[in-house]
């Protein structure tokens, strides 16, 4: 997959990566304590934040019909709005799970939405920045099914469907994929995790990118790729609470209101 080459700078505020929130599942109460406590983080980085990079699935469904946005989640969107009007640059990637976005977060809250993964430089290293899904070798079932998922014949389809049964049936469909498979989503596979092939497949045809920056996997970790090359999964909100800050020169993973 080809990514979009965007160049920046940055000065001596932090950069801040997270993803993978998931609002929704598995109720409503929790899914609200999860969206409060995001909403703690922000406005906790909110001082010292130059650019947010919310790297996908920050809602475990999404669909925007022509002439309606899905219900709840208005605080995450306020704050994200917040962000925007006060020069703080967001940036919203596509998940597997909130890919049918058609212009609601650019219009309405400012956010820089990327359909595919890009690449960036900030401060002294350079980023390759992306969900993760699909990618890598392998898992044709899964890239089959993002191929209808994407396919702008199926959205038009689907946006004919009654919201509240359109968005009903994707809401039970999504939380029941999300559940069976969530355990599964932590066992690390070392170097035959499609993301880590990815990554190499990348150095191979020549990337500079320091940073291979992703979601998706919901296990958070900085893996040396080798001496000079970092593969970075940002984790969750689910059960780790985990985002990366970089500050120019270091990058690291930190948890937000870590248990004792």
């Amino acid at each position: 997959m080809t990514a979009n080459k965007i160049n920046a700078t940055v000065n001596s505020k932090k950069i801040y990566f997270a993803s993978d929130f998931h609002l929704g599942i598995p109720d409503s109460i929790s899914s609200k304590a999860r969206e409060e406590r995001i909403i703690r983080w922000l406005n906790q980085i909110e001082s010292d934040c130059e650019e947010l990079f919310l790297v996908g699935d920050l809602f475990d469904f999404w669909f925007e019909y022509k002439l309606v946005v899905p219900k709840g989640f208005v605080r995450l969107q306020a704050k994200i709005a917040a962000f925007c009007d006060a020069g703080i640059k967001v940036h919203f990637f596509h998940g597997n799970h909130d890919l049918w976005q058609f212009g609601y977060f650019e219009k309405e809250l400012g956010v820089e939405v990327h359909h595919k993964p890009i690449l960036r430089k900030l401060g002294n290293h350079e980023f390759y920045i992306g969900h993760g899904d699909g990618l890598g070798s392998g898992q044709h079932k899964f890239k089959f099914i993002l191929w209808i998922y994407r396919n702008p014949i199926f959205q038009k389809l689907f946006a004919f469907f009654h919201p509240s049964i359109g968005m009903g049936l994707a809401n039970w469909l999504s939380h029941r994929s999300k559940l069976k498979t969530f355990d599964g989503n932590f066992a690390f596979h070392g170097e035959k995790e499609h993301l880590i092939q990815h990554c190499r497949m990348l150095l191979q045809s020549g990337s500079k990118s320091d940073f291979f920056i992703f979601g998706h996997r919901h296990l958070p970790m900085i893996y040396n790729l080798d001496a000079h090359h970092k593969y970075v999964n940002l984790g969750d909100w689910i059960g780790f609470n985990t985002y990366a800050v970089y500050d120019g020169e270091t990058l690291k993973l930190e948890t937000f209101e870590k248990e004792s």
